[in-house]
C-alpha cells in the first residue's frame, strides 16, 4: 500500500528534482549526475557485478536506457527487456530498438526466465515490504540479480525526498536479495546475487 501511495505522489510532486528524473528524458542525466555526483561511477559497477554474460535481461527502471546502452555494449548478443512507470522514459528507451514495457515494479514482472534482472537507481522507490517482494519474484524468475542503489548510509550524498525515497541499509538490501554487497561508496552500493 505504502508503494502505491508513493507512485500516487510522484504525479503531486512533478516540480521536484525526484519527479525531474521520472518525468523528463531531456533533462534525467544532467539532473541526476548533479544529485548523485557518482553516477557514472555506480553505471560502471553495476555493469562490473554482472555475473556472466547474460542471454535474457530485464531491466527493471530502465529510465532513459543508460544502463542498458552501457550493458549491451559489454554484452552485444544479450535480449535486453525493459520496464519503467513513466511513459516519457519508456518513449526515450525504446530509441534503444529494444522491448520496452510501462511497468511498475510492484506489477508482475514479465514471463521468464531470466538470466539476469537488473536495476539502477530504482528500488529506492519502494519500502522494504516492496522490496522484500520484488526480490522474492526475481529470485522465482532470474539466475541473478545486480541492484546498484541508493542506499541509508551515514554520508548521505544524494538528496532524499521522503514522499519518494525509501533507501535502506545496503546490508538490509543485500540480506532480501539473497545477496552480497560487491561495491559501496557513500550512499551508493551494488548488490550481486545469484540464484542457480
Amino acid at each position: 500500500m505504502a508503494a502505491r501511495q508513493a507512485a500516487a505522489r510522484r504525479f503531486e510532486h512533478q516540480g521536484t528534482v525526484s519527479a525531474q528524473f521520472n518525468f523528463d528524458p531531456d533533462g534525467y542525466l544532467e539532473l541526476i549526475r548533479g544529485a548523485v555526483p557518482r553516477f557514472d561511477e555506480l553505471q560502471e559497477q553495476a555493469v562490473e557485478a554482472i555475473p556472466f554474460a547474460p542471454d535474457r535481461v530485464l531491466e527493471l527502471g530502465i529510465g532513459t536506457g543508460e544502463t542498458a546502452r552501457r550493458l549491451l555494449e559489454r554484452y552485444p548478443e544479450a535480449a535486453l527487456t525493459g520496464l519503467d512507470a513513466s511513459p516519457n522514459m519508456v518513449f526515450r528507451a525504446r530509441e534503444l530498438d529494444i522491448e520496452v514495457g510501462l511497468a511498475r515494479m510492484e506489477d508482475p514482472l514479465p514471463d521468464g526466465p531470466w538470466d539476469l534482472v537488473i536495476s539502477v537507481l530504482s528500488v529506492h522507490h519502494i519500502d522494504a515490504e516492496g522490496k522484500r517482494d520484488l526480490f522474492r519474484r526475481v529470485r522465482q524468475q532470474s539466475r541473478s540479480l545486480v541492484v546498484a542503489d541508493l542506499v541509508k548510509a551515514e554520508v548521505q550524498v544524494a538528496p532524499i525526498d521522503a514522499d519518494l525515497d525509501f533507501p535502506d541499509s545496503a546490508a538490509d538490501v543485500a540480506d532480501w536479495a539473497g545477496g552480497e554487497v560487491v561495491w559501496e561508496a557513500d550512499d551508493l552500493a551494488v548488490i550481486q546475487a545469484q540464484y542457480d
